[in-house]
């Protein structure tokens, strides 16, 4: 009698952790297809929310590319099939959503595109939406391509490092 005790305590253990199992990969399956069908024209993009009006968001900003010239965007840039693309800050037209800016590292030849908006709170989302490296493809990369953190981490440390860091320097001095 008290094997049988023993046993039926062991299968409910094993029921326990098989659910427990289970529900936690069911978790994990949810939260992998909503990253992977995220929603917008930027669902991998890396946010930052700033507590200043867009027009002095992009004024800082403006201000970090003069004081750090290497970060400005050659007038011209030649595309992988030998054309030339001009790539521009701003808004596309009126209706547009997105401040767009450019940022170039000269040292790795890579363009990052990042861009404002307002909220409706007052704040401003700066965002680091993709970078752009120049190889055999004109290829746009979300700095959140994989879904495993760790795997992006090093591009946007990067960012955060060169540029982010530069932005609130300027806008802390600005107060």
């Amino acid at each position: 009698m008290r094997g049988v005790v023993i046993v039926l305590n062991s299968i409910m253990k094993n029921k326990i952790l098989l659910l427990t199992l289970f529900l936690a990969v069911l978790i994990l399956g949810f939260v992998y297809v909503g990253w992977l069908f995220g929603p917008g024209a930027f669902p991998r993009a890396e946010f930052y929310e700033f507590d200043v009006q867009e027009d002095s968001l992009i004024s800082i900003i403006e201000s970090v590319k003069q004081e750090n010239p290497e970060f400005i965007l050659p007038k011209s840039i030649k595309m992988p099939d030998g054309d030339y693309i001009e790539l521009k800050d701003g808004r596309r037209d009126s209706t547009s959503h997105w401040h767009k800016i450019y940022f170039y590292y000269p040292d790795k030849k890579q363009i990052l595109l990042t861009w404002t908006r307002p909220t409706f709170t007052g704040k401003t989302t700066f965002a680091f939406a993709s970078i752009n490296s120049f190889k055999k493809e004109w290829r746009w990369k979300p700095p959140n391509e994989n879904f495993w953190w760790w795997k992006n981490q090093d591009d946007i440390d990067e960012f955060e490092h060169r540029i982010l860091q530069k932005i609130n320097t300027q806008l802390n001095s600005n107060k």
